[in-house]
């Protein structure tokens, strides 16, 4: 298996909308949250990021798989802005990818986070989804 090498990058980046932002989340009507960018789509950005990173090393039938992702979000951003999150490999932790992520609007930084992947088998993965279904009942 290829691996990458130490330091390199990839990008991702997202103009926020309005489905983007924490007063889309509410569920119930106590539910009550700014309208910022969110952070579980903060999360989902930076996991984007990360495997683009990833994307060279895997071979045919594979994918990467966000493992952890432990994350600080740092600053609010307002609709229509710019995000962008920059993800830079670190080294292995046993069989995971470690990767340092940044995110920011055009203000400056607006989150990290500490991020590990796997690479698996698409087809073992979904496999194991469909197990654990039929366990459902489903």
């Amino acid at each position: 298996m290829p691996e990458l090498h130490l330091n390199a990058t990839a990008t991702a980046e997202w103009i926020v909308s309005e489905n983007d932002l924490a007063s889309a989340l509410s569920a119930e009507p106590g539910d009550v949250f700014p309208a910022v960018f969110s952070t579980p789509r903060l999360m989902a950005l930076m996991e984007l990021a990360s495997a683009r990173l990833l994307r060279p090393i895997l071979g045919a039938g594979e994918l990467s798989v966000g493992v952890s992702l432990e994350v600080v979000h740092t600053a609010a951003t307002l609709p229509r802005a710019r995000v962008t999150a920059t993800a830079r490999y670190v080294g292995r932790d046993g069989k995971l990818y470690v990767i340092k992520v940044t995110a920011s609007d055009p203000a400056g930084e607006i989150g990290r986070a500490t991020h590990k992947r796997a690479i698996v088998s698409t087809e073992r993965l979904m496999a194991g989804a469909q197990s654990r279904d039929k366990m459902l009942g489903k």
